[in-house]
């Protein structure tokens, strides 16, 4: 068999990114110093070479692929929708028309948590809107500020990261689908299947999800949290804002009039039609081309359908949808509009360049050809191709002892569980669950379907194992994420619920922490071994009630007890 052309080096790339990120704490450029340290080694160290192979074999074919442009258009299309709905005031309309639920301490953290699972399609849009503006209704509650930050960063990126329509899912989708192109010709995985299959095993974000719901309804809070619940309870008074940041968030909220709350919710319903309409169009036309009978399912029209162009008409009926509702209530002037549209897409600028650059490195990782071809003979394309899924996957099964077909390797019973610790360690490292995702996505997939295949499994794309490694990467991007003081959305939780943010991190920390260490033992781990998922849930759910039950305490009670 011909050697490997580049062995460990081919693995270079990737973790100069991980390491720049980590460093420097800029995805992107760190992303493009890894394919130009790629394009170094498939140049032999010529640095002109691998400057005009960076530009145009790398990043340019990358930006110019149709599917990634209609990738790109959905992004900027949902950020410009976010932006208009905001300006509109129809979000605060949606929040106003719920808070007044909250006339409980309890009331108001199960409105806090609701609120935040119905504004699902953006994590920053949830951070900003319902810190600034939940934030009067937990003071009159006695409801600490760390709390609050707590309800808000915790629902913001999980229910982004599960939601089918947000800002998150075409970028989720794409990187799933970089690591499919690395994969043989008639795998018959697709980038939806996946994206949809591990769902149920992005333990981490669901239990997160059920765990705030959980301290809640029992009233109970434990470590820092309890501290910070207690000390809020002994004054009417609500603390000062500390944050800096403040007071700007407070002078754009204070600038927007409460509009009737169809103003939010019909564009994101016309969006959210038109892309299941056209999922299921373009899905059934595709089945019909290949079983003319039409002997097939909702699952293989959903593999089948036209993701990208879905996701891009769907945001587009929103945006339309929006500014025709704000135009015709006469709450948006042409001027607002262009202003608030040109704001919303402006914020979801850096995932766009993340994306970019984070695809362009995983073909360079491939063994594809920049046209998409894949190779016929051994190392074919390797004047632009490192081949760094074929030489881990050589590494990770040569010392695996020969195993019966259908029997997987302890390695491959291991990758959910390493798979969400190393997304966490880097999330947690460079503050970004979008660089942690699109850095680590494609070369799990490729490699997880390199062991199952190494192993004899057939049907890999229902196969648990490659499910929960996908979702691996997406919950360990977002519990790093919760816990790094350097997280964007860490950092506006605390700017717009006004607390400090020492103090958030270290209050947050602990509870985040339980979630994943019951993720962990209740979930990744025993399902590496053949447990099923909808047995690892409950038990999951179990767990966390009972880790409530043993360490938590009402501060309500302690605080009359003190008293």
């Amino acid at each position: 068999m011909e050697p490997h052309p580049y062995g460990w080096l081919s693995v270079a790339p990737p973790l100069v990114a991980i390491v720049l990120a980590i460093a420097t704490r800029r995805a992107a450029l760190s992303l493009i110093a890894g394919i130009f340290c790629g394009a170094l080694l498939t140049n032999h160290g010529n640095p002109f070479g691998a400057v005009y192979d960076t530009l145009e074999v790398h990043l340019w074919p990358t930006v110019t692929d149709p599917g990634k442009l209609r990738v790109f258009s959905f992004t900027l299309l949902m950020g410009a929708t976010i932006g208009v709905i905001c300006r509109s005031g129809g979000m605060l309309g949606l929040i106003s028309l719920i808070s007044p639920l909250a006339r409980t301490r309890r009331g108001g953290q199960l409105t806090t948590w609701g609120l935040g699972m119905i504004i699902f399609f953006d994590d920053y849009a949830n951070t900003i809107l319902l810190g600034g503006t939940l934030r009067p209704v937990c003071d009159r509650l006695r409801i600490s500020r760390e709390k609050l930050a707590y309800l808000v960063d915790s629902t913001a990126a999980p229910v982004a990261a599960l939601s089918l329509l947000s800002t998150w899912v075409a970028v989720e989708i794409d990187y799933i689908r970089s690591g499919i192109e690395t994969l043989p010709a008639g795998s018959g995985v697709t980038a939806i299947d996946l994206f949809l299959g591990s769902i149920p095993f992005r333990f981490y974000i669901l239990m997160s999800l059920a765990f705030i719901f959980i301290l809640a309804w029992t009233g109970r809070d434990f470590g820092p949290m309890l501290a910070a619940e207690k000390e809020r309870l002994k004054t009417d008074h609500p603390p000062e804002s500390v944050s800096s940041g403040t007071a700007a968030l407070d002078q754009d909220l204070a600038s927007v009039q409460p509009a009737h709350w169809a103003h939010a919710i019909v564009p994101i319903v016309v969006t959210l039609g038109t892309v299941m309409a056209l999922l299921y169009t373009t899905g059934k036309q595709a089945m019909m081309e290949v079983l003319p009978d039409g002997d097939f399912g909702i699952r293989e029209i959903l593999g089948a359908a036209a993701s990208s162009f879905s996701l891009q008409y769907g945001a587009l009926a929103g945006l339309t949808t929006a500014v025709l509702m704000g135009r015709v209530a006469g709450v948006l002037d042409r001027h607002a509009v262009l202003d608030a549209a040109a704001k919303g897409a402006r914020v979801v600028l850096p995932a766009i360049a993340i994306l970019w650059t984070a695809s362009a490195l995983s073909r360079l990782t491939s063994d594809k050809s920049y046209e998409g071809e894949p190779s016929t003979t051994a190392y074919q394309f390797k004047d632009h191709r490192l081949y760094t899924g074929v030489f881990l996957t050589g590494i990770l099964t040569d010392g695996e002892a020969p195993t019966e077909s259908g029997t997987l390797s302890t390695t491959a019973k291991l990758m959910p569980t390493v798979v969400f610790l190393l997304a966490a360690a880097l999330s947690f490292s460079t503050g970004t669950s979008f660089g942690t995702m699109g850095i680590l996505l494609p070369m799990v997939v490729a490699l997880t379907y390199s062991l199952l295949a190494a192993g004899g499994v057939t049907n890999t794309a229902e196969n648990p194992i490659l499910l929960a490694s996908v979702g691996a990467v997406l919950a360990g991007a977002v519990f790093g994420d919760h816990c790094s003081p350097i997280s964007d959305t860490t950092i506006l939780s605390s700017q717009s619920c006004a607390c400090d943010h020492i103090a958030h991190v270290v209050t947050q920390l602990p509870y985040a922490a339980t979630v994943a260490v019951v993720s962990i033992l209740c979930g990744t781990l025993p399902l590496g071994w053949g447990v099923s998922v909808w047995l690892l849930l409950p038990l999951q759910l179990a767990a966390l009630c009972v880790c409530v039950a043993l360490l938590g305490s009402r501060a309500e009670d302690l605080a009359e007890a003190a008293a």
